[in-house]
């Protein structure tokens, strides 16, 4: 259990990171929010895997850690709040420069200096 948990951890990680790299907004939203689950993922795998283990001490021999589930929670409501706040920026910078590349420029629309713009020395 604990393998299969790690290696989703690790592929939504990677399948993050490379949407990430992407030159469009939409991708690179969607590469934060891989990585966002991935942490969320992470984060409540450090309060070790148990099935059936009640959250309050004393009450059973095993017991599961609430912090961790807390720490997800609040993770998930912050994650959402920015993943609002990063879409709204990418269609402002829709709007401004009429492309979703993320810098701003498409491929081989970068613009080139005439030659009578090109200062004389």
């Amino acid at each position: 259990m604990e393998l299969v948990f790690a290696l989703i951890i690790g592929t939504l990680t990677a399948s993050g990171v490379y949407l990430l790299l992407r030159a469009r907004t939409f991708p690179v939203v969607v590469g934060l929010t891989l990585i966002s689950y991935a942490v969320n993922l992470f984060l409540f795998a450090t309060g070790r895997l148990s099935t059936g283990a009640q959250p309050v001490i004393g009450s059973a021999d095993t017991y599961a850690d609430p912090l961790p589930q807390a720490l997800v929670l609040t993770a998930i409501v912050i994650g959402f709040a920015m993943t609002a706040f990063v879409v709204v920026l990418s269609l402002r910078n829709l709007a401004d420069n009429e492309d979703d590349h993320v810098d701003g420029h498409q491929g081989s629309r970068i613009p080139q200096p005439k030659s009578e713009e090109v200062p004389r020395q």
